[in-house]
């Protein structure tokens, strides 16, 4: 795939320049962890050669000086607030994050939960915690928080907060989502830190929006679209502009909050290190794009894919989707339409030849498109898979990877005995039926060596695909979008 991202001057840049921040403050940072940091795959998508775990990888040169904190509301806990992505609660994300930060040899000091209340669920968490050798504190709400900021500031305010004990000098405040209280856990430990007599900073590392890039360049605006749901806008930070006269770009919770945080700063330690939102951040990685033009077109089409998913999801709840009049305002703002992508046209187009049958297109990473039809066999992203698989080995589009004495047997398993309506196989099942035959077809394992190869390729469907289907193209690293229409629209329930 083209790149546009230095992926290894990213990591140097970045670690070098926390360094920096770390030795400004007597050798004690707090950093604030937003996004993702094991698996930011919207990163690797819009700045192509961004690695997923790159956040991760510059925290391991800083492993030594590094200690984790993890945050998570008691108000989460009790409500058994989800993540989407993992389908697991918070609470039990923090365990996982657990795991996967010792795992890389990361240190984790210790959980804080925050918005502390007196509830079961809450006392459970941090016995099992505890159990685990992993320490817990307690912060507590606040009267008058966030605007009050002489009582906030004060003993009856930060002052009642647990004091995290810390042993490293940066301090990395992470959590398993928005809405946790990283920010707030921040500026208490520095209330105390202060109170100690250590004159310890903050400081905020966030990908997106990224502040040295145009406000409506491609990559930021692809950031508004990730997080539509939330409302978040980006925007000139104007107190970066008054203090230094130079243009910068953040979001509106940042900007809305920075006179109350710079107010805090004062008062913890009589003057504010900072004069912007813009100041507080760490981010690097507008130094690190080496062809704008890539990571705009990457960004464009992420755009599109988010517009996409708004759509099914809209399609399947039944329910408008407020998010969907912002998306549609972004593609304005970015001059793009559904259709434009040759991916789409490709997969309508076979879809008309076929009587309109479902059908689907992929983009191979040299720009060649293949299709897929709906066959009795196969269905169309299967069939896809297959013919892209096919020319990424060399192999002639007529031949046969997996017979059809191959395929039949799998169909009756699937209707005759597992209840299933559709007779043709997932791709699931046809990357199986593949590995099956590569010991009788050296043409099958030739096509197996290429799977990795269809990473980062696009796929579109005519109608919405299976979660299995979904859920495979997934795990092979493609970027799937879907018309909104099921294949049998009049269905009540469209889950096989």
């Amino acid at each position: 795939m083209k790149i546009g991202f230095d992926n290894d001057k990213y990591l140097a840049m970045q670690s070098a320049h926390i360094r920096e921040r770390i030795a400004q403050f007597d050798n004690k940072l707090y950093l604030e962890f937003g996004g993702k940091l094991f698996d930011d795959y919207h990163a690797s998508r819009v700045l192509p050669g961004f690695q997923p775990d790159s956040k991760l990888q510059m925290l391991l040169q800083l492993k030594e000086q590094a200690e984790v904190v993890i945050v998570i509301s008691a108000e989460d806990i009790v409500a058994n607030k989800m993540r989407g992505d993992y389908g697991i609660t918070y609470d039990v994300d923090v365990l996982r994050l657990i795991d996967a930060f010792q795992g890389v040899g990361l240190f984790v000091g210790s959980v804080c939960v925050t918005k502390y209340t007196d509830a079961p669920e809450v006392t459970a968490f941090e016995q099992k915690l505890n159990g685990l050798g992993i320490r817990t504190f307690r912060h507590y709400k606040i009267p008058g928080y966030p605007n009050d900021v002489a009582h906030i500031v004060s003993d009856d305010g930060y002052g009642k907060n647990d004091y995290i004990e810390t042993e490293r000098p940066l301090m990395v405040i992470t959590a398993p989502g928005p809405g946790s209280g990283k920010m707030a856990v921040c500026l208490s430990q520095l209330y105390h830190e202060y109170k100690r007599g250590v004159k310890a900073g903050y400081a905020k590392f966030e990908t997106f929006p990224i502040w040295n890039l145009p406000l409506k360049h491609p990559v930021n605006l692809a950031y508004e679209a990730a997080t539509a749901d939330l409302n978040d806008v980006n925007m000139i930070d104007p107190f970066h502009l008054e203090a230094y006269g130079k243009t910068t770009v953040n979001y509106n919770r940042d900007v809305e909050i920075f006179p109350v945080v710079n107010a805090m700063f004062e008062l913890i330690a009589g003057k504010s290190p900072y004069r912007s939102p813009t100041d507080m951040g760490v981010n690097m990685a507008g130094n690190c794009i080496i062809d704008d033009d890539v990571c705009r077109e990457a960004s464009l089409n992420e755009i599109v894919r988010r517009y996409f998913k708004c759509l099914c999801d809209q399609k399947a709840s039944g329910v408008v989707k407020p998010e969907r009049f912002k998306l549609e305002l972004l593609m304005n703002q970015a001059g793009i339409a559904l259709g434009e992508r040759e991916v789409e046209k490709r997969a309508h187009a076979m879809s008309e030849a076929t009587g309109g049958q479902p059908a689907a297109a992929i983009e191979l990473a040299d720009g060649t498109i293949v299709t897929g039809k709906t066959g009795p066999l196969l269905g169309a992203a299967s069939s896809a898979l297959l013919n892209a698989l096919k020319k990424l080995a060399g192999i002639d589009q007529e031949m046969d990877l997996v017979s059809a004495r191959a395929i039949e047997p799998i169909q009756t398993l699937k209707t005759n005995y597992l209840g299933s309506r559709n007779p043709r196989l997932h791709t699931d099942e046809i990357l199986i039926a593949l590995s099956s035959s590569v010991s009788e077809n050296e043409y099958a394992a030739k096509a197996m060596e290429q799977i990795p190869n269809l990473k980062g390729c696009d796929i579109h469907s005519t109608v919405i695909l299976s979660s299995v289907d979904a859920d495979t193209l997934k795990k092979l690293g493609m970027y799937l979008t879907c018309e909104p229409t099921y294949e049998e629209d009049d269905r009540m329930y469209h889950k096989k």
